[in-house]
């Protein structure tokens, strides 16, 4: 099946391109543990987390960082148009032990280089009301040769 490149000239600084939500439950730390192999304790234990003056299990930063990438790629298509990916660590993501936690993610046209066809997305990332990650942008190649 061919894959749709967005359309670089339909594009304009403060469109939406993407919107989803992700919910973690503790089973998703430890698969994540699992497939990084960071099995650091304050991701899956309450009493080591609070022993070092945690609020609570927290999700890894490279987890957090890389699900808020992925409505990006959806959306550009081809995870090889992410040229460029950068966030600033704002707030830690606790996932608690019944309810979970759920990380929403709205992305947005930032910039356009229509020389090079390159549109930067800024990527919004929140636990309820608080920003989690902060500064976090990816920029995507949109040319024909992307």
């Amino acid at each position: 099946m061919p894959v749709t490149i967005p359309d670089f000239a339909a594009l304009a600084a403060g469109d939406v391109v993407a919107e989803q939500s992700f919910a973690l439950t503790r089973d998703t730390l430890v698969r994540y543990a699992g497939a990084s192999g960071d099995f650091n304790p304050i991701h899956y234990r309450d009493d080591v987390a609070k022993a070092v003056g945690l609020p609570g299990v927290l999700a890894h930063g490279m987890l957090t960082m890389g699900f808020a990438v992925q409505p990006v790629v959806d959306w550009a298509g081809d995870p090889g148009r992410v040229i460029d990916y950068q966030v600033r660590f704002t707030r830690p993501v606790v996932v608690d032990p019944d309810l979970g936690a759920v990380v929403s993610v709205v992305a947005k046209v930032g910039q356009l280089d229509a020389e090079a066809s390159v549109a930067r997305i800024d990527l919004t990332v929140k636990l309820g009301e608080e920003t989690v990650l902060g500064k976090a942008q990816a920029r995507v190649d949109l040319s024909a040769r992307g």
